[in-house]
């Protein structure tokens, strides 16, 4: 399936995180460090025979992270095995007029992340879900954004290149290329598009929104927009999907 134009820019969404103050780009490197610990500690300090790795280092690398806070991340999480030890945890929510919001978090204490999430939630006048309430509404997939700027082959070859190697759709922004896989393929079309020097803005395992919700009403915008400012400023919380039509 090949789509043109599809109305919901990650590519701005990205520009406008790298140009956020200090303190933003500050949580962006805690949660990079996070994953560079976790990947390290799943597959080793070596990029090379560690995919995961080097996709995280890719993304640090975008987020104008220094190589040497990098190796610092790396070689700490290499000698540190019996530091401190990370998991995965995923919350599902509502926020005003059934806006469905998953949270994934990385974090050390579990307690200590599931209150916080759960007020973000409260005070945005929203509520925490049981596991698997909002979920069946995003699609789980590969996502791979790339700046028109920075690549220079055209769109039916890289369209042709991506789909070639795995990929379901490829979507094209004023700005930007979108590439959107299925998880299993994700590594196969990373490396294809690594391998043919394309750029990447970014590259992940996303959730994407089967459909969106608009929000008219002024108040649960504000608290719609309360619930995600709590959730960015939490250093525990990686990555927070939602289906707000922005």
């Amino acid at each position: 399936m090949v789509s043109k134009m599809s109305g919901h820019s990650k590519f701005a969404n990205i520009k406008h995180r790298k140009e956020k103050n200090d303190a933003a780009k500050g949580k962006i490197f805690t949660v990079l460090g996070r994953e560079i610990a976790v990947a390290v500690k799943e597959g080793g300090a070596d990029p090379a025979n560690n995919f995961k790795l080097s996709q995280v280092i890719a993304k640090a690398k975008a987020n104008n992270m220094p190589n040497d806070t990098i190796d610092r991340g790396i070689k700490k999480a290499a000698g540190d095995m019996g530091g401190v030890s990370y998991e995965y945890v995923t919350y599902e929510g509502y926020g005003p007029n059934g806006i469905a919001i998953i949270v994934d978090a990385l974090t050390d204490n579990k307690n200590r992340t599931a209150a916080n999430v759960r007020s973000a939630f409260t005070k945005g006048n929203g509520s925490i879900g049981i596991p698997g309430c909002v979920s069946f509404m995003f699609d789980k997939k590969g996502q791979f954004i790339i700046d028109k700027e920075e690549c220079d082959i055209d769109s039916d070859t890289l369209m042709m290149l991506a789909l070639d190697n795995g990929a379901e759709d490829f979507l094209e922004e004023e700005d930007s290329y979108e590439v959107v896989c299925d998880p299993d393929n994700f590594e196969e079309v990373s490396k294809a598009l690594t391998s043919a020097g394309i750029i990447m803005t970014s590259s992940e395992i996303t959730m994407i929104p089967q459909t969106y919700v608009d929000l008219n009403d002024e108040l649960a915008m504000k608290g719609l927009q309360k619930t995600l400012d709590l959730l960015d400023e939490d250093d525990d919380v990686q990555y927070v999907y939602h289906n707000w039509n922005e």
